[in-house]
C-alpha cells in the first residue's frame, strides 16, 4: 500500500539518517523530506537515495532557491517540497525531472503553482487553512488535484482532512524530533500509519 504520507526531518544528521530512514520506511512511510535547514542536508538526502531509493521516494524540503533545486537534484532527490509558491523553482524542479509540491494558502497562488507544473499543493500551515477552506478550494481548483496538509495535522485529525477533499498529509515534529530515541520515532510512525489507514478507508467507505 502506498500511503499518502511525507516524513518530515526536520534537523536530521547524517550519522542517524539511515536508521530512521529504515525505521520509517519499515513502518509504512514511502516518501521521506530532508528539509534544507537540516544539518548537512544534502549528505544526507544522497545517502537515503542510494540506500532506499528502490523502495521509497526520497526528496528536499523547505527549497527556495534555483541553486538549491539543482543540488537536491546533483545527490539524486527525487522530490523538491518548499514552503512558498515560487515559480523560478517549480521549473526548475520540473525541468531537472523531480516532483514539486510547493507550498500555497490561497486560490491564487494554488492556481500560479499548477500553471508552473507543481505535482502537488502543500497546504502551509494547514491550520490557518482549516478543512473548510481547503473545501473551498477544491470547489474550483481542477478535479484530481494533489493536495497535501502540513503543519497541525496528525492522528487526531486526519479524519476531518480527507471528509474535506485532501489527498494526503506532511508529518514533521509529531513524527520526528531531534534527539528521539530510534524507538520513539518507531512508536509514532506506528500510530500516525494506524490512524492513517482507518482514516482513508473510512473516506473510501463514505
Amino acid at each position: 500500500m502506498t500511503r499518502q504520507l511525507i516524513a518530515i526531518l526536520r534537523g536530521i544528521k547524517p550519522t542517524e539518517v539511515l536508521e530512521v530512514g529504515r525505521v520509517l520506511i519499515d513502518c509504512g512511510f514511502s516518501t521521506i523530506e530532508v528539509p534544507l535547514n537540516s544539518p548537512d542536508p544534502f549528505e544526507s538526502i544522497g545517502m537515503l537515495g542510494q540506500a532506499y531509493g528502490e523502495t521509497a521516494v526520497i526528496g528536499a524540503g523547505t527549497v527556495l532557491t534555483v541553486k538549491d533545486v539543482a543540488q537536491v537534484a546533483s545527490v539524486g532527490g527525487k522530490i523538491v517540497v518548499s514552503p512558498d509558491c515560487n515559480p523560478a523553482v517549480i521549473t526548475a524542479t520540473k525541468e531537472a525531472g523531480m516532483a514539486s509540491y510547493p507550498g500555497v494558502l490561497s486560490p491564487t497562488e494554488c492556481f500560479t503553482a499548477l500553471r508552473h507544473g507543481a505535482d502537488g499543493l502543500k497546504f502551509f500551515p494547514s491550520f490557518l487553512v482549516g478543512t473548510k477552506g481547503l473545501a473551498a478550494m477544491l470547489a474550483v481548483l481542477p478535479r484530481g488535484t494533489q493536495t497535501y496538509a502540513v503543519g497541525g495535522v496528525g492522528p487526531d485529525n486526519f479524519t476531518e482532512w480527507f471528509a474535506a477533499g485532501v489527498a494526503g498529509f506532511g508529518i514533521g515534529s509529531s513524527l520526528y524530533k531531534p534527539g528521539m530515541s530510534v524507538e520513539h520515532i518507531a512508536q509514532n510512525a506506528r500510530q500516525i500509519v494506524a490512524a492513517y489507514d482507518v482514516s482513508v478507508q473510512g473516506a473510501v467507505v463514505n
